[in-house]
């Protein structure tokens, strides 16, 4: 029992101890059906926070020959299994947080130093009648060239020097020496049973992807089979909040918006810490900083800002995600750019629809926070025009509102685009930004009545003055056309639950004319 070859489950029983842990043993059933196998050999990377170093841990625990892990995996999901004792501390494991060995090794150009050599001499200890170089590749193969013995290898935070030494081409071409070492041509029958690698980007692509390209890829953008895995589940979050008596509406509204393999998936840590604190607010920013993505989203690329600021007023925008190098510096355009967001957990990714969006309040208010402190001047001047906008609507000035949504239109639709009621809907979605503070994320073609809803703003539960806004659109027809087709399709039914005002609006653009048309009634 070593701290790098064949560790004890201690780290996994921290999680265990923890008053809330979720059971996600049931990942080992998939690793134990592709050990040994050509699938074998897996990259799962998603954001911080996210319990990649809990998973690492619970593999290490589950099969480290190191320690006897049968009562701590008692009871749990993966012990119902048929196999379950087939696997159990049964392999040679080598396990390996880069994070920790580069802090270990007091410097990013001694990392690679310090894990091969801490490796190699563990390693020594276990086979010390066989010769050992250097190189813990050629260890790795030559132990198994004398024992036959085979390793499962499992790396976390395996791309923390990619991301933060991209500059240091040597000690990244070292880097993929190791890896390329490892696993580059692996198969079942050398030294290596299942490789399992964590971290947040994807494989880098050209260098590194040549040295793991026998790698299943399972991300943020197509998590795969092991969405389930990725953060909690709808379910899972359903079952918390009913034990620790929560909302679980305004649970998700602050916290769900990951969409993966049409699961649900919600942020542990943001999950955890309101369940055990209580109040909604953004728990994962507290443990980085949103500022760190100001650079990003601030980039000169055409059409990037907007696009932000479409996100932040609840509009999902397209993005071409394959030409994204996988690394934290080689942006071409504005689609790498939203990319790595997704990869980081700022966006969400819709795969059916090749879109991006902003998947949460929790998310939404961290962004809005970040641009304001930096004075984002876009955002600034968009935050004061959408106040006066949305002042009157409350208001009940429809002639203010249309003049008002005009300027919107002129500054952020172009006459080519500008063409049904689908655009007009982002104008205005962008047009109310300012409305995000008090309401919640516009709820577009909500089922109401006989029909749909084109916008719905439902107040926060903090500010039950404020009336709901149910917003109908018309192109080339009419604003009190579009008010009467609200009355006669009895839209309000679908917010008869809702107890404060509802205020109607009516909206209407006259290509010919090119001008806004607004009619607002109170109900």
């Amino acid at each position: 029992m070593g701290i790098f070859v064949n560790p004890n489950n201690s780290a996994f029983q921290v999680a265990l101890n923890s008053e809330i842990y979720v059971d996600k043993t049931q990942l080992l059933s998939y690793t134990n059906k592709v050990l040994g196998t050509k699938e074998g050999f897996i990259c799962n990377s998603r954001p911080r926070r996210f319990g990649k170093s809990t998973t690492a841990d619970m593999l290490a625990a589950y099969y480290s020959r190191g320690c006897d892990s049968e009562k701590m995996f008692e009871g749990l999901e993966i012990s119902r299994d048929s196999d379950f004792y087939t696997h159990l501390n049964r392999y040679e494991v080598i396990r390996i947080d880069v994070q920790w060995c580069r802090t270990s090794a007091k410097s990013a150009a001694a990392t690679v130093t310090y894990i091969e050599e801490n490796i190699i001499r563990e390693l020594q200890e276990i086979y010390q009648k066989v010769p050992l170089p250097d190189s813990l590749p050629d260890s790795l193969a030559a132990v198994n060239k004398v024992t036959g013995q085979k390793f499962i290898i499992i790396i976390d935070e395996w791309d923390c020097l990619i991301r933060d030494e991209a500059e240091n081409t040597e000690l990244l071409e070292e880097y993929i020496t190791l890896l390329r070492g490892l696993f580059k041509g692996s198969t079942p029958t050398e030294f290596i049973h299942l490789a399992y690698l964590t971290g947040i980007l994807p494989i880098k692509k050209i260098k590194t992807q040549s040295a793991l390209n026998n790698f299943d890829e399972f991300t943020m953008l197509d998590a795969g089979i092991l969405a389930p895995y990725v953060g909690f589940t709808e379910k899972e979050v359903e079952a918390l909040c009913e034990k620790y008596s929560k909302d679980f509406k305004e649970v998700k509204h602050w916290y769900d918006g990951y969409f993966l393999q049409k699961e649900h998936i919600y942020n542990p840590k943001a999950v955890v810490s309101v369940m055990m604190r209580g109040n909604f607010k953004s728990y994962w920013s507290l443990t980085g900083t949103y500022e760190s993505i100001l650079p990003l989203i601030s980039m000169d690329f055409d059409g990037l800002k907007t696009d932000i600021i479409k996100m932040l007023s609840g509009d999902s925008v397209k993005v071409e995600v394959d030409s994204f190098q996988n690394d934290m510096v080689t942006f071409q355009d504005k689609d790498d750019v939203l990319t790595l967001l997704i990869h980081l957990g700022y966006l969400a990714y819709d795969e059916t629809k090749e879109t991006a969006f902003i998947p949460n309040e929790e998310i939404r208010s961290e962004f809005s926070k970040a641009t304001r402190r930096k004075k984002w001047n876009e955002l600034t001047e968009l935050y004061v025009r959408s106040n006066e906008l949305l002042q009157s609507t409350l208001d009940m000035d429809s002639n203010a509102v249309a003049e008002l949504i005009e300027r919107f239109h002129m500054d952020y639709t172009s006459a080519l685009q500008y063409n049904n009621e689908n655009s007009l809907s982002s104008v205005l979605s962008i047009a109310y930004l300012s409305a995000m503070q008090y309401y919640f994320k516009p709820v577009r073609e909500m089922p109401a009545g006989r029909g749909f809803a084109d916008l719905v703003f439902l107040p926060k539960k903090e500010y039950p003055e404020l009336p709901a806004l149910l917003m109908e659109l018309k192109w080339n027809k009419s604003a009190e056309g579009a008010i009467r087709q609200v009355k006669e399709r009895k839209y309000v039914k679908t917010l008869e639950n809702y107890t404060g005002e509802i205020l109607l609006i009516g909206i209407n653009y006259s290509k010919k004319e090119k001008r806004h048309q607004c009619v607002i009634e109170k109900r």
